[in-house]
This record gives C-alpha cells, sequence and structure tokens, in this order.
C-alpha cells in the first residue's frame, strides 16, 4: 500500500493541530453513523433526512480539512 504526501500531512496534522485533529474525529463519527444508517432495511423518514444531514456536514468537514492541509502546505513551501 502506498503512502502519499496527503497520508503523511494528516498524519502530521492529527499529531500537531488540536482543530485538524477535533475535525478528523468529527468526520470519523459521521462516517460511522452513516454506515449505521446505510445498514438500516428500512429508515425511518427521521433516520433518512439525518443521513442526507450527516453527508453534508461530513463533506463540510472534509473541506475545512483540506483547506487546512492546503494552508499548511503553503506554509511550508513558503518556509522553505
Amino acid at each position: 500500500m502506498e503512502i502519499t504526501t496527503a497520508d503523511v500531512l494528516k498524519e502530521e496534522l492529527m499529531n500537531r493541530d488540536p482543530e485538524f485533529r477535533e475535525l478528523a474525529r468529527e468526520h470519523t463519527r459521521y462516517e460511522q453513523r452513516l454506515s449505521e444508517l446505510s445498514a438500516l432495511a428500512y429508515p425511518s423518514d427521521e433516520e433518512q433526512l439525518e443521513e442526507i444531514t450527516l453527508k453534508k456536514k461530513k463533506l463540510a468537514l472534509k473541506d475545512q480539512m483540506y483547506s487546512i492541509m492546503t494552508q499548511h502546505q503553503k506554509s511550508e513551501s513558503v518556509s522553505h
């Protein structure tokens, strides 16, 4: 399995950036709940709405994490 630069950067930010770490944890919680919801054979209307809402929130978190990663890469390239 190949380790990408993005993977290395994520790991570094997980260790050094509390905001990034919290976003990643929340992203994982949403992912776990979405797995639970997708396993339901007949989700209720509330569960379907929760699934849609969680997908949107998860995407927003991913965007925030990507933004932090991009800012970090820019600051690293400026300092080198």
